[in-house]
């Protein structure tokens, strides 16, 4: 094909899958956050499941990419209190503040249940969620997160067929690192807790952008990631300071959550 001939578009496609896994990140935490509910036995299914349901959900949206470019425009408006402006409300903005309070809804109910230990009780008799209640969760969000990721795309890329080989790379590159991510996370509560922080900000800052208000995603993102490098360090510094016996109870704990996989 003659575009693959240009060597604009190559680093079109390099560029735009690298945004694409750097958007998908917060999608594999939510993810890997939500299949920890199924029985061990299933939560590799799910998570599979669930990244393949998000790249079948971006690559449809790509297809009718011309009604994601349209979804900007206007199709009420609202007369504000106290002013005489008017807000116009479009199809993003419905989406995006939709997915936003669903997201908070389901972060803030994870980080009680975390903190009420819901979680160890599953040993004690407590059901597990099912996969197909899994699968509607990442459906709801994987659409919010996919109508987000289309419109960065466009930005970025012309070609319709650029954006979906970069959206396949992208996925591919998340199906292989899904799982470490996913144990790392259950591994460490503390980690799985800021991931839990971090999809709270996500949520929130999607209300903000459904109300018309910009954050620049870059500032977000190092956010997140300054957040992970200084848990790291604690992790490792808890590691140094801990007892023997503590920390040789913890490889057993991990070596058991390994051998569960």
């Amino acid at each position: 094909m003659e575009i693959f001939a240009n060597p604009d578009t190559w680093i079109s496609l390099l560029t735009l899958t690298f945004m694409e896994v750097v958007l998908g990140i917060d999608n594999i935490v939510f993810i890997s956050i939500i299949v920890s509910r199924l029985p061990k036995e299933q939560q590799a299914k799910g998570r599979n499941i669930g990244l393949m349901l998000a790249l079948v959900f971006r690559v449809i949206l790509l297809l009718f990419i011309s009604w994601i470019v349209s979804a900007s425009d206007p199709i009420f408006s609202i007369n504000l209190p106290f002013t005489e402006e008017n807000f116009p409300v479009s199809w993003r903005d419905i989406i995006l503040f939709a997915g936003g309070l669903f997201l908070l809804a389901k972060s803030v109910t994870e980080i009680h249940n975390k903190l009420e230990g819901e979680e160890e009780t599953h040993e004690a008799g407590k059901a597990y969620a099912t996969l197909g209640q899994v699968l509607v969760q990442i459906i709801l969000i994987d659409i919010v997160f996919s109508f987000d990721s289309i419109l960065t795309a466009v930005g970025l890329a012309q070609e319709v067929i650029i954006m979906i080989i970069a959206v396949i790379l992208a996925m591919v590159i998340m199906l292989i690192f899904a799982k470490y991510v996913s144990d790392f996370v259950n591994k460490h509560p503390t980690v799985k807790m800021l991931a839990l922080a971090f999809l709270l900000l996500i949520g929130f800052m999607l209300v903000v952008e459904a109300l018309h208000q910009h954050i620049p995603k870059g500032y977000i993102y190092f956010a997140m990631f300054f957040s992970l490098l200084v848990e790291m360090l604690n992790l490792r510094l808890r590691k140094k300071t801990q007892p023997v016996h503590l920390r040789q109870n913890t490889i057993v704990e991990e070596d058991k959550y390994t051998a569960a996989e």
